[in-house]
């Protein structure tokens, strides 16, 4: 895309490996308009599902700037971020209706974006690690309450609906 002169635009900023969060802080000490979308997604840790956040983008945030303003060679320099991303020598404009539609899928209260995933999907084939029935493998059929999901085991040459903790599943290699 082409820069228009004198007007604001977002442009993607390329970071050192999990250092967006650095890049961003330092950045809006220089007083620089950051954006930097976060997701809440649900991780396995130490043995549990928990909820996380982690960037949207890894590698990447973004900046609203006109450069004829307000020079961008400081971000080159700024702990975290290793540039703009440029095409062509050239740094690439976002759209603002991309950043908009970022925006507008944000949740109102955390401003994170919601992974809807389900964690696993009916019909997966799935592990149990943990609890009296560790080591076997089952089938995913679904998920009965918070904390507990049903699967069906082999067991004495029928299968079987267990219910089982939630965490006590991971996805089968």
């Amino acid at each position: 895309m082409t820069e228009n002169p004198g007007v604001e635009r977002w442009y993607a900023i390329c970071c050192k490996p999990r250092q967006e969060a650095v890049a961003e802080e330092n950045l809006l000490r220089q007083g620089f308009n950051v954006y930097l979308p976060r997701i809440r997604i649900r991780q396995r840790r130490r043995g549990h599902w928990l909820d996380a956040v982690e960037v949207l983008f890894p590698r990447y945030i973004f900046v609203r700037v006109d450069p004829l303003q307000r020079s961008t060679a400081t971000i080159r320099s700024t702990r975290g971020a290793v540039g703009l991303v440029r095409f062509g020598g050239q740094p690439a404009v976002v759209p603002d209706t991309v950043m908009e539609a970022l925006r507008q899928r944000e949740d109102a209260d955390s401003g994170l974006h919601q992974d809807k995933r389900p964690l696993f999907n009916s019909g997966e084939t799935v592990k149990l690690v943990d609890g009296p029935l560790a080591g076997m493998e089952g089938v995913f059929t679904e998920q009965d309450g918070d904390k507990r999901v049903i699967v069906l085991l082999e067991l004495l040459g029928k299968a079987n609906k267990v219910t089982v903790s939630r965490d006590w599943i991971i996805r089968a290699a």
